[in-house]
């Protein structure tokens, strides 16, 4: 959109499309109203604008544009509150006689887009938390729009098949406002697609990121979900020193991966100039990151598992299917979701902090660790990364 659209967007009354705030440090707010925008309760499939530091007339509050703001408010997106993480745009605008943060918010295809757990909506003029009936038409919409293979129902799968306890104790309180809880009394099915983890219309049954992150037995219906972890002496694979299957729930599998980490680290003190510190083998932080990547991003239409291979010079993590939604030219600039519910499930158990940043963080404790940058192969067929020891 360009100055003089917004102009006019700016000038006319709050709309469903259109939030204007004076101040510019209401995080909650900004969250809220982005939060809103991307789930487009009309379903009219536009554009909304949040205008930071605009007077309700459309005038300039006089608020200072700073690149700190405008960073602070692209931070939105991927600091792990807004889940699944909307496409949006934050610029500095020359508008209403002053300056303007404006962030300009696309509609989510996979909703509910919830903010800090919570489903915020716009009906006209006004901004809400969603209710039983506001989330009902946005669930029967994401239904209709959905095409990724994790939000499909999972063939030959039933709600028997999921540890309903797992969801209820353990899942549930971390993705769902506790007062949303209290006051829900929808069946459990309709809990469940609620978080994309069942489908309760077309095909009926547990989704492919239901049976990943709460199945009983994962591998009854998906052969290829587990991680096989090897150790191997030298720097070949000649000797195998440990091996390791790590099988079950989402929960589990990733609570496995990370006790792994931690074996691998080897943490041992090493001389700087002026001190001495701690360094790793392998930072688990690193490890983590990876880990957790090779299990949300892998294709699991190919029936073989991640591979993790320890040799003495060095960790490869091995994931079947290649980058999605990217080229290799665009990576690691370029994020893409080949699994959107299960990356979110990954974030609700606490495994992912933020969306998109797992190679930045991995590489950051390569550094603070004083170790080589990692490396990538990069294939159609697989998507293979190397940590070097630290010597």
């Amino acid at each position: 959109m360009n100055s003089q659209d917004l102009e006019r967007l700016l000038r006319s009354d709050e709309t469903d499309r259109v939030e204007k705030t004076r101040a510019g440090t209401d995080t909650d707010k900004f969250g809220e109203a982005i939060c809103a925008f991307a789930n487009d309760l009309p379903g009219a499939g536009e554009r909304g604008y949040l205008f930071v530091g605009a007077n309700p007339d459309g005038t300039a509050s006089g608020l200072s544009i700073t690149d700190q703001l405008l960073q602070n408010l692209a931070a939105l997106r991927t600091d792990g509150n807004l889940i699944p993480p909307p496409s949006m745009v934050v610029q500095r605008v020359a508008l209403g006689g002053g300056e303007m943060a404006v962030v300009e918010v696309q509609p989510s295809v996979h909703v509910p887009v919830r903010y800090k757990q919570r489903i915020w909506v716009r009906i006209g003029p006004r901004r809400g938390m969603a209710n039983p009936e506001d989330e009902r038409v946005l669930l029967e919409r994401r239904q209709a729009r959905s095409t990724s293979w994790d939000m499909q129902a999972c063939e030959g799968a039933a709600l028997d098949d999921l540890a309903l306890d797992l969801f209820t104790l353990q899942y549930r309180p971390r993705a769902v406002d506790r007062r949303v809880i209290d006051e829900n009394h929808r069946p459990i099915t309709q809990q469940l697609s609620a978080l994309r983890l069942y489908n309760d219309r077309g095909t009926i049954g547990p989704t492919h990121a239901g049976v990943l992150t709460l199945g009983q037995d994962p591998l009854a219906f998906i052969p290829g979900a587990y991680v096989q972890f090897v150790r191997y002496q030298g720097q070949d694979k000649l000797d195998v020193v440990q091996e390791r299957r790590v099988t079950g729930d989402l929960l589990t599998v990733l609570r496995g991966l990370d006790e792994i980490a931690v074996s691998l680290a080897n943490e041992r003190p090493v001389r700087d100039p002026l001190a001495e510190r701690v360094a790793y083998d392998w930072p688990p932080a690193t490890l983590h990151e990876l880990f957790v990547n090779a299990v949300v991003h892998r294709s699991y239409l190919a029936t073989a598992p991640v591979q993790i291979s320890a040799f003495d010079d060095r960790v490869e993590i091995l994931s079947p299917g290649g980058l999605f939604g990217m080229t290799p030219e665009d990576f690691p600039r370029a994020t893409g979701y080949r699994n959107p519910a299960l990356a979110e499930a990954a974030r609700v158990l606490g495994f992912a902090n933020r969306y998109g940043r797992g190679i930045d963080a991995a590489d950051a404790a390569l550094r603070r660790n004083g170790s080589a940058p990692l490396r990538f192969d990069v294939r159609t067929s697989f998507f293979l990364a190397i940590v070097e020891r630290r010597p």
